[in-house]
C-alpha cells in the first residue's frame, strides 16, 4: 500500500515530535546536572581526570583542586619524581579527592632489557613509598621501546621477568603495577608492547594480584578495535581503564568511539574502579568535562 503525501507528512511530524520529546528529556537531565556545576559527578562511572593533559591554564597543584571543584572523585598523573608529594598529600587530605594512579616506571630505561631490572626493582620500591604517601593504590609501568639487538620475544620475556621480580614488593605494599600497552600506528612507533593479547599473556604468567594491565581504550582502539569483546577476553587482567576518543585523543564525542556503550560494558563485566580521562580537552575544558559526563549516560 502506498502512502499519500499527507500520510507521509503526518508520519514525519509524529517522528519529529517523539524525537523532540526524547531530546527535551535528555536536555532536562543535563540542565539539572549543569546546575550543580560538577560534570565530574557522574551516575555510573568514576572518572579520574588526568591533570597532565588537562592543563586548564593552571599550575599543576591548582589543577588537582580544580578537578575536585568540578566534581571528579580522583585524578591521575605521570611521573612522581618531579612532584611535591607532600603538597599533593595535603590537597588529598583537604579535599578528599583521590590519586587513582601515577607513572611508577616510564619509557626509559626499558624494562624490556634485563640489564635494567636491578634499577627497576629499586624504583618500584621507591614508587610504592610514593604511592603510600599520597594514598594511591596503582602505578603505571611502561614496558619500553625496542632494544637494539633484542628480538620481540626476548623483550617481552624481559618484561615478564622484571615484573615477576617486582611483584612481591607490590604485594607487600598493596600497590598494583599496571602494565600499559601502547599503539604503534599513531603515538608510539618503535615500542615493544602493543594491544591486549601480549599484555594479557604477560600478566597471567606473572600471576600476581598486584600486576595487571592499564587497559587504555584509546590505544586499544587504534591497535586492535573490538573494544568490548577484547575487554571481555582479558577482563581478569584489567587493573585500570583509561580512555580518549580517536582520532585526536580528545574527550568522548569528538571521535569514532561510542563510549557510552564501552563504559556500560565495563561495568557489566564487573569493573568498579576509576577510569582515567587521559585525553586532551578540545575547546573549553569545562565543556569538555561535560562531554565526559554525557559519555556516562545510558
Amino acid at each position: 500500500m502506498s502512502l499519500s503525501r499527507r500520510d507521509l507528512l503526518a508520519s514525519s511530524a509524529a517522528i519529529a515530535g517523539t524525537t523532540a520529546v526524547a531530546n527535551a528529556a535528555i536536555s532536562q537531565d543535563e540542565a539539572e546536572a549543569r546546575a550543580t556545576g560538577k560534570p565530574g559527578k557522574t551516575p555510573h562511572t568514576k572518572f579520574a581526570l588526568n591533570v597532565e593533559m588537562w592543563g586548564m591554564g593552571m599550575g599543576f597543584y591548582d589543577r588537582i583542586e580544580r578537578a575536585h571543584e568540578l566534581g571528579f572523585p580522583a585524578v591521575e598523573f605521570w611521573p612522581w619524581r618531579n612532584k611535591d608529594l607532600d603538597h599533593v598529600a595535603e590537597i588529598v587530605a583537604e579535599t578528599g579527592i583521590e590519586v587513582a594512579q601515577f607513572t611508577g616506571w616510564g619509557f626509559a630505561p626499558g624494562l624490556n632489557n634485563p640489564k635494567n631490572h636491578t634499577k627497576f626493582v629499586e624504583e618500584v620500591k621507591a614508587s610504592c613509598e610514593a604511592a603510600k604517601k599520597i594514598g594511591a593504590r596503582k602505578m603505571t609501568i611502561v614496558a619500553g621501546n625496542n632494544q637494539k639487538g633484542m628480538s620481540q620475544d626476548e623483550m617481552l620475556k624481559a618484561v615478564t621477568d622484571g615484573l615477576k621480580l617486582a611483584a612481591p614488593i607490590c604485594e607487600d605494599h598493596n600497590v598494583m603495577m599496571i602494565l600499559e600497552p601502547m599503539n604503534g600506528r599513531r603515538d608510539h612507533p618503535g615500542h615493544c608492547l602493543y594491544g591486549s593479547v601480549d599484555a594479557t599473556r604477560i600478566c597471567r604468567e606473572v600471576d600476581s594480584p598486584m600486576c595487571k594491565i592499564n587497559w587504555d581504550l584509546y590505544h586499544m582502539q587504534i591497535e586492535e578495535g573490538d573494544l568490548c569483546g577484547r575487554m571481555k577476553d582479558g577482563f581478569d587482567q584489567i587493573g585500570y581503564l583509561q580512555f580518549a576518543d580517536h582520532p585526536g585523543r580528545n574527550q568522548p564525542g569528538t571521535g569514532e568511539i561510542h563510549y557510552n556503550r564501552v563504559f556500560k560494558e565495563a561495568i557489566a563485566l564487573g569493573y568498579t574502579d576509576f577510569v582515567g580521562a587521559e585525553c586532551r580537552p578540545r575547546g573549553d575544558y569545562v565543556e569538555a568535562a561535560w562531554d565526559i559526563w554525557r559519555s556516562d549516560q545510558w
